[in-house]
């Protein structure tokens, strides 16, 4: 029989179907139950529908019945119904395709084909479809009182195990609420733990005191610009504020040194990167921050320290605080200079280009204007705690 499969789409697409009618008594509770349960008909024979109806009637069902396809789609979408009956080739419609449809949207809704085609393989292909079971006309009363009963307690399956997976959603989503929140406790806890051992480092080495700050919040900004995970700038942020740990174990002879290091002074110096890599990378939530403490002093070239590391073979985000802290360092006062301006930072940052810095990183820092930069340093320098690297990750990276 002809159907419109383009009416079916507009029919189906805008429909709001009803909600499934979760709170309906299972099968076994129905002889106790005030709601009845409530069955859909559509045939387009009068005579078959009528009797199909009233021999479900008599028996305490609530029954709704449509002689086409059209009408059965305006009952579904207004109704609510815990079973539907439809025969295959019904007038203006195709049978399965509505069942199909059905299925689509009610799935805890059972669904029974009515066929006067004796012709197995269609019942056969209408069940691999989806449909509940079939009933071949002309079929006894009981036959099709026992069908119904048995798609009706399928039905009440259903809808118990719909509720369950509900119910254990639900759950699952409470305890995933819980374990988020135990999750940014323990970051929070985190940040002061890094805010302890930086303190610690700046009572050793006051002359640079603020410096792990800014060059984290420069390191941030930067690697926001190149488009870097929030995750991954977590763990760059951490490297870049502890990048310097390591000093914590080198003498105050050396460290503190107003003069020029010596040769053998300064191989003692360069060893606060391993020293730094091995007091993080025992700690869990350290770990990969500890590969930025051991590789912050490589250059682009394959001249740093301690690996001869070059290119791509250093982390990004050691290269994205190399330019950082260069650029901190530069626009910083120190024993031996005064502070020089973003200006000519800038101009050492590019030439350096290609050798000491990866040119990429380069790129991106020269798109940041003066004032930004200025603003960014006023700002940590204002402040007597740690920025959370959370907070300064969601911040706009202005270009």
């Amino acid at each position: 029989m002809a159907f419109d499969l383009a009416a079916l789409g507009a029919l189906f697409f805008g429909a709001k179907w009803p909600a499934e009618a979760h709170t309906r008594m299972s099968a076994k509770m129905r002889k106790i139950a005030p709601i009845p349960a409530r069955v859909l008909i559509i045939d387009d024979e009068p005579q078959v529908r009528t009797m199909i109806a009233a021999t479900l009637e008599r028996q305490g069902y609530d029954v709704r019945m449509a002689a086409s396809g059209r009408e059965a789609i305006e009952l579904l979408r207004k109704n609510d119904f815990d079973l539907v009956l439809t025969e295959i080739a019904i007038r203006d419609w195709n049978g399965i395709t509505l069942m199909e449809d059905i299925q689509k949207h009610q799935p805890q809704l059972p669904v029974v084909m009515v066929t006067a085609v004796h012709d197995i393989s269609v019942a056969i292909d209408s069940m691999h479809r989806g449909a509940y079971d079939y009933l071949l006309k002309p079929f006894e009363r009981e036959h099709l009182l026992a069908t119904v009963e048995r798609a009706l307690e399928h039905r009440a399956t259903l809808l118990e195990k719909h509720s369950y997976q509900q119910e254990l959603e639900q759950a699952v989503q409470g305890r995933t609420e819980l374990l988020r929140q135990a999750m940014d406790e323990l970051e929070h806890s985190y940040d002061v733990t890094l805010e302890a051992l930086g303190n610690a480092l700046d009572l050793r080495d006051s002359e640079t005191e603020g410096h792990s700050k800014r060059v984290t919040a420069y390191t941030i900004m930067l690697a926001r610009a190149m488009e870097i995970s929030p995750a991954k700038i977590k763990v760059i942020a951490r490297g870049a504020f502890l990048h310097d740990i390591g000093k914590m174990a080198i003498p105050d002879d050396i460290l503190r040194k107003p003069r020029a290091l010596s040769a053998k002074e300064m191989t003692v110096m360069r060893n606060h990167c391993s020293l730094g890599y091995h007091i993080l990378r025992k700690i869990p939530f350290l770990n990969e921050a500890a590969e930025i403490v051991f590789t912050h002093h490589e250059h682009n070239d394959g001249t740093g320290y301690p690996g001869g590391l070059s290119g791509s073979g250093i982390p990004i985000g050691s290269r994205i605080f190399a330019v950082a802290d260069a650029f901190d360092a530069i626009t910083s006062d120190r024993p031996y200079r005064k502070a020089r301006s973003i200006d000519v930072a800038r101009k050492e940052v590019l030439r350096c280009a290609g050798t000491q810095f990866d040119p990429e990183v380069v790129e991106i820092f020269l798109k940041f204007p003066n004032a930004l930069w200025r603003e960014l340093r006023a700002e940590i320098t204002g402040q007597d705690k740690l920025l959370s690297t959370l907070d300064i990750a969601n911040s706009p990276a202005q270009i």
